[in-house]
């Protein structure tokens, strides 16, 4: 089967920094489906890992941690899933990508594509979604109330990947006031476009734009980007007793000013049930077809902005170039091999 992959961590522009290899036809385990890739995405964990991740010794790594596809073959011990079905997943960080014609995933992280959507479109949001929901709803526990707060949410970053969806999800299932940052006016018309009801400009302070909006203090701030940069800024806007998500990986982060506003602090991973198996590993099979459902009602939208095709190393080392370059908007889409 057709793959892009490397063997040496580094650099994008590199020209062995992605390849176009072939590989044997993968085994399903017992819970796996072996799926027909007809669609993928690119996120900053593929660029993160291309970038300080070898390849063992002799070996090929595949990345890719969005994909769509078709159900050819199914592990002994499947129940959900048939040949022949759509479906939409992100995969887990322990297994070979999605970067490849042929992909092998556990059936419990995966979800029916939604009907209404291309397999482009499609491939824009299962990695974003789960991470913006587990977020929202899980880690935030956006539901409840903090008492005395605005109920508000501040996303920074509001025009990538996990903005575009975290935006849509706030809006189309709870009463938050959303509040995105966005620097460059198209990516503030574009978080405006998804429904955020003020966009202010991370490029310069936060917290004293956030005042002028005269709702009081959030009760919630999710971070998606540059956390170091903005971390004084959300001690200072943030409402006591609020809650604090990020999921960017800062270098060091000093949490001490949080504690006299008694804030809480909670990192998102969407990998972790994955990676660590654990009881409530099926809830992301869940929550996509939840994502599926609101997709096919018209609550909320694909999030895709750029689709480039075929899918091989050329166009995926476009992608990363895109990624990397930090002006990314929504998600950019490869598709068909």
């Amino acid at each position: 089967m057709k793959a892009v992959a490397y063997q040496t961590a580094g650099s994008i522009d590199r020209a062995d920094a992605l390849v176009d290899i072939e590989l044997p036809r993968p085994i399903p385990a017992p819970r796996d489906l072996l799926v027909q890739v007809a669609a993928i995405s690119v996120n900053p964990v593929d660029t993160k890992i291309r970038k300080n991740v070898s390849a063992e010794p002799g070996q090929w790594k595949v990345l890719g941690w969005d994909a769509v596809g078709t159900v050819i073959e199914t592990g002994s011990d499947v129940t959900s899933f048939k040949a022949g079905d759509e479906v939409f997943y992100a995969g887990s960080l322990v297994r070979p990508g999605a970067n490849s014609q042929l992909h092998l995933v556990d059936e419990r992280i995966v979800g029916h594509k939604p009907a209404s959507l291309s397999n482009a479109e499609s491939a824009a949001l299962p990695l974003t979604a789960i991470t913006a929901y587990e977020m929202l709803f899980d880690r935030l526990d956006v539901l409840k109330p903090v008492p005395g707060a605005a109920n508000a949410i501040v996303i920074i970053g509001g025009a990538g990947g996990v903005g575009s969806i975290a935006i849509q999800l706030a809006r189309a299932l709870t009463d938050l006031t959303v509040i995105a940052t966005a620097s460059r006016p198209e990516t503030q018309a574009w978080a405006k476009e998804l429904g955020a009801h003020h966009v202010i400009d991370h490029s310069r302070p936060i917290a004293e734009q956030v005042q002028a909006l005269g709702l009081g203090d959030p009760a919630f701030v999710f971070s998606t980007t540059e956390t170091h940069r903005h971390l004084h800024e959300i001690i200072q806007l943030i409402s006591p007793q609020g809650r604090f998500g990020l999921i960017d990986d800062p270098e060091s982060l000093d949490a001490v000013g949080f504690k006299r506003k008694a804030v809480s602090l909670h990192w998102e991973l969407m990998f972790t049930r994955s990676l660590y198996q654990t009881a409530d590993m099926a809830e992301q099979g869940r929550l996509l077809n939840e994502i599926s459902n609101l997709i096919d009602a018209g609550r909320i939208k694909t999030t895709v902005t750029e689709t480039l095709s075929p899918i091989n190393a050329e166009n995926l080392r476009k992608a990363h170039g895109i990624i990397e370059s930090g002006k990314a908007k929504g998600k950019v889409v490869l598709e068909g091999f």
